[in-house]
């Protein structure tokens, strides 16, 4: 072959390469672009179907018109609607606290420093380890300039995962995630066992209900202590109990907040503590009730399988209303 042909080939190939690239890009869309149509209160988390929101402190915020949603799980994604979360802090060492220093970087490259408040906080901070069997809901401070900061132990080496639970000015509400990793030998565990009992500084929690995907459920979680029923849960964030769930294996977050809240007129102070919730898929998901009592916050801890209920199709969309209430805050 002469040069001029060899040229002429490089140059076909390169046209079909590019060609190739061009085509899978419009498939898949711009790297960390949106969808093309937006869609009521999404942000990326599995779904649940709660009330209508209005209050600022523990409702839902309109997303603007030019801010689309994703399908996507909360939590499973770094950056999304142009929002990042971005650790400053590198080096954590097992069992030893660090001052974790993180920003949440806006479509503009800029520090997010206009937040909503949602359940009596501008940003929620959750960290779990990769293998879920520690669990920590944190609550940062501002340390200025668009930096957040938090005293944060990790009891061991491993990997964590660390969930951003906020909400922008003007913005639909979101859960970025990101991974932490702590230093030194790690022996990866299994999913805790299955469990609908969870015993916690002398307080036992029962949880009753099934997780449907697709199909949102009805869980209930009774509170006692010393065996009798705890009839005087205090106020925590605005709720008798906060439930987080994330699904195994690739820890999709949902936050789950309870039916009713203090002071509505309706809303006893337990033992029972009702949430609705639906998740996106089979699996198993772990389950962690934050509840306030005496003074001080604990957590119970369940590990719920999600099974397809056989009066649901398979193969059926969510049902009509159901919102992805951008990180999750479900009510």
């Amino acid at each position: 072959m002469n040069a001029a042909a060899k040229i002429g080939a490089y140059m076909a190939g390169l046209a079909l390469i590019f060609g190739g690239a061009l085509g899978l890009g419009n498939v898949v869309g711009p790297l960390g672009g949106e969808p093309a149509k937006p869609s009521h209160g999404s942000g990326g988390h599995a779904v649940a179907a709660p009330a209508p929101q209005t209050t600022a402190g523990h409702g839902e915020h309109a997303a603007p018109a030019q801010q689309a949603e994703s399908s996507t799980p909360g939590g499973l994604q770094v950056s999304e609607n142009g929002y990042s979360f971005t650790p400053l802090t590198t080096a954590i060492k097992p069992d030893e606290p660090t001052d974790f220093r993180f920003t949440v970087t806006g479509p503009d490259g800029k520090a997010v420093t206009d937040y909503q408040v949602q359940h009596d906080k501008k940003l929620h901070f959750i960290v779990v380890s990769r293998d879920l069997g520690t669990f920590q809901h944190l609550h940062p401070v501002e340390a200025g300039d668009g930096v957040w900061s938090v005293k944060l132990t990790l009891p061991e080496a491993g990997a964590y995962r660390a969930f951003a639970d906020f909400a922008p000015t003007g913005g639909q509400a979101l859960t970025l995630g990101g991974d932490l990793l702590v230093s030194g030998d790690y022996t990866p565990k299994a999913l805790p066992a299955a469990s609908r009992t969870s015993e916690v500084d002398g307080y036992t929690v029962t949880l009753d209900g099934e997780l449907l995907p697709g199909r949102q459920s009805k869980l209930t979680l009774k509170v006692s202590k010393d065996g009798k029923p705890v009839t005087d849960l205090q106020p925590y964030l605005g709720a008798y109990g906060h439930l987080v769930a994330l699904r195994g294996g690739d820890l999709a977050y949902l936050h789950v907040h309870p039916d009713g809240e203090p002071g509505d007129g309706k809303t006893r102070p337990g033992p029972e503590i009702v949430f609705y919730a639906e998740v996106p898929s089979r699996g198993d998901y772990r389950l962690f009730l934050d509840f306030q009592h005496e003074g001080k916050v604990r957590t119970a801890d369940f590990t719920l399988g999600a099974e397809q209920d056989s009066t649901v199709d398979p193969n059926a969309k969510p049902t009509a209303g159901s919102t992805e209430h951008g990180a999750g805050h479900k009510h």
